[in-house]
């Protein structure tokens, strides 16, 4: 396909006051909002309007100070339930194991789609006391954030806590390739997000009772294959919510892990515009533990980590992205692109290699996933 036909993600960070989320126990991390846009070769922004295929003119998430800017589109499109849930868990499985030979699944709790089929048991309000994290279903703890498992917790004040509590959402992370289903439909005026469960009474319930599941599998359309030699720990931002960078998806050497291709069309929204999944991916042979968290200027790892990806889904397209972090201008010690797997269509280029990237210059690069499903290939 033509270079000119390929939808690229361009990223600017605006003047736009976000709120500051009141850390009780934590740093402070929020001051701008960054907006994504799609543009032609270009750079001219293209309206929703002017392509069927085209994603909304505007793709934004509400933004750390020092994040990089979002990925592409966003969310899961598909709520499982019953059988249906295993079946798609199967699915998800079998792509993840045909992606370049590798395995399918780790040993590891952070992913391993062995570890259960469904979700097949709905959440039950008012069952669980706040002091309780309800692992299990896709819900994966968190031990590391010091947050009991949790892994933001937040009231709608901005203000945060290190246990859950009456008047807090308590968030979460789910499994590699799902997605969260709970934030409250009404959100904060001034531009801060909140998700997870509510604690009311010492007890926990759905902040979002479209849904009786805590998670959900997202668009069966994108895997990531590590061929580095060492593991790789991808850390995806808890959004809505804190947006720390502390959900992991640990994909040991040799093997892959789904990616969370969220459905923008009908997931979170951020005051109604489309959101997207981010990773920040830290050099090889760095653990989640190690990795997924907020780091100090200089670190290397989480919001200081090499690169970010970004992955979504709308209008029947996955749009798959690999982005500079602003914090971080070193090369990481692997390098990774964007391949069509076997019988799939992908649309563009798109690598980062040796510290350069192809596709769409040093602003990183992005590509449509029309058909099948792709692979983040790290080697």
């Amino acid at each position: 396909m033509k270079f000119s036909n390929l939808l690229l993600l361009s990223t600017s960070t605006v003047a736009l006051a976000a709120p500051a989320v009141h850390h009780n126990d934590h740093n402070e991390k929020r001051a701008l909002v960054t907006v994504t846009e799609f543009v032609d070769e270009n750079g001219n922004p293209i309206a929703a309007t002017q392509a069927t295929a085209t994603p909304a003119a505007n793709v934004v998430e509400n933004a750390n100070v020092d994040n990089a800017a979002a990925a592409t589109t966003t969310n899961p499109t598909t709520t499982l339930q019953g059988t249906t849930a295993a079946a798609t868990t199967a699915a998800a499985a079998t792509t993840a194991a045909a992606a370049n030979g590798a395995s399918s699944g780790s040993s590891s709790v952070y992913g391993d789609l062995a570890s259960f089929s469904g979700p097949n048991q709905e959440f039950q309000d008012g069952t669980i006391s706040c002091s309780d994290f309800p692992s299990g279903q896709g819900v994966v703890d968190v031990t590391w954030a010091g947050l009991n498992g949790w892994t933001t917790i937040m009231d709608m004040n901005g203000n945060t806590a290190t246990s859950c509590q009456d008047g807090y959402y308590c968030s979460y992370a789910c499994q590699a390739g799902m997605s969260k289903t709970q934030w409250p439909s009404e959100q904060p005026a001034d531009g801060r997000s909140v998700g997870g469960l509510i604690c009311k009474n010492g007890l926990l319930y759905r902040s979002n009772t479209d849904s009786n599941y805590l998670c959900e599998w997202g668009v069966n359309s994108a895997v990531a294959v590590n061929n580095a030699g060492q593991s790789i720990s991808m850390c995806r931002t808890d959004y809505p919510g804190s947006e720390n960078m502390v959900i992991p998806t640990l994909v040991e050497a040799g093997s892959s892990q789904p990616v969370s291709v969220v459905n923008e069309d009908s997931y979170y929204q951020w005051q109604g515009k489309k959101t997207s999944t981010q990773y920040y991916v830290n050099n090889a042979g760095v653990s989640a533990e190690d990795g997924c968290v907020w780091g100090n200027a200089g670190s290397g790892v989480g919001n200081w980590a090499p690169v970010v990806l970004g992955a979504g889904y709308t209008n029947g397209i996955t749009y798959l992205s690999i982005i500079p972090n602003p914090n971080n201008k070193t090369p990481p010690n692997f390098n990774v692109k964007i391949v069509a797997s076997e019988g799939s269509s992908v649309n563009g280029e798109c690598s980062y290699e040796n510290g350069v990237y192809t596709g769409s210059g040093s602003d990183g690069c992005t590509v449509s996933v029309t058909s099948g499903t792709a692979q983040f290939v790290f080697y």
